[in-house]
């Protein structure tokens, strides 16, 4: 579904990806893991259109990305939920969620909103409330609602887990693993890797703009190189 070749991003003097290459699957959950200054939000914003490649290939089902606009991938089903949310602050929850459903430029509506109040019910709870008065927690549960609003056919999350407390984290990780369940395509960034090897079917680990690995999550999670560096925990023997 989306084919990455060799792709190269450059931008302030820094070179952010270094000939990154890598596949998701149709109904897939992949995982990009790796320390901070990776290159793993650029890589996702490269695929959204909102960073443009130095060189290489981003296609999605076949059809090139790399040199489109964001509005014409997004209305494609390539949408992403960012870092730090980014809810319109001013705007009620449903508002928001409205505006989510503005991706589908043509496309059937796939996720309706009562779908998404049951994944989370606080949005239901809270639909009158301005998004600026919400947790961060419940900001973070808005804006992947917004973006399932616009019935995605690949979902990219950057960093779902960031400052939010293990309880929440639990919330949203939940609503993923149910999405996973119901076939969802999607292309996960997180910080915490246990989280994302044990939810995501494959990852790819970056450092310094590159892949330096790859392969099922199970087996990465398994890996004593990958427990001691990404995992946080000291393997025995």
């Amino acid at each position: 579904m989306l084919e990455i070749r060799d792709l190269q991003v450059h931008y302030n003097g820094i070179t952010a990806l270094r000939g990154v290459s890598l596949d998701v699957n149709q109904g897939e959950v992949v995982a990009l893991i790796g320390p901070n200054g990776a290159g793993k939000s650029t890589l996702v914003n490269a695929v959204s259109g909102i960073v443009s490649p130095s060189a290489g290939t981003i296609a999605f089902e076949g059809k090139p990305l790399h040199s489109s606009r964001a509005w014409t991938i997004s209305g494609m089903g390539v949408l992403q939920v960012p870092e730090g949310r980014q809810v319109f602050p001013q705007l009620t929850v449903t508002e928001n969620l409205q505006l989510g459903a503005t991706a589908l430029r043509g496309r059937k509506a796939g996720i309706p909103l009562d779908e998404v109040h049951a994944l989370f019910p606080i949005l239901r709870e809270r639909a009158e409330q301005l998004a600026g008065s919400l947790s961060g927690g419940q900001q973070q549960m808005l804006a992947i609602g917004r973006a399932l609003m616009g019935s995605p056919r690949l979902l990219l999350l950057d960093e779902p887990s960031l400052g939010l407390a293990p309880v929440i984290i639990a919330q949203v990780f939940a609503a993923l693993r149910t999405l996973k369940e119901r076939g969802m395509t999607i292309l996960l960034i997180e910080q915490n890797a246990t989280l994302a090897l044990d939810l995501s079917d494959r990852a790819y680990i970056l450092e310094q703009g590159r892949v330096v690995m790859s392969g099922a999550s199970k087996a990465l999670a398994a890996d004593a190189d990958v427990v001691s560096h990404y995992l946080g925990v000291t393997p025995e023997g």
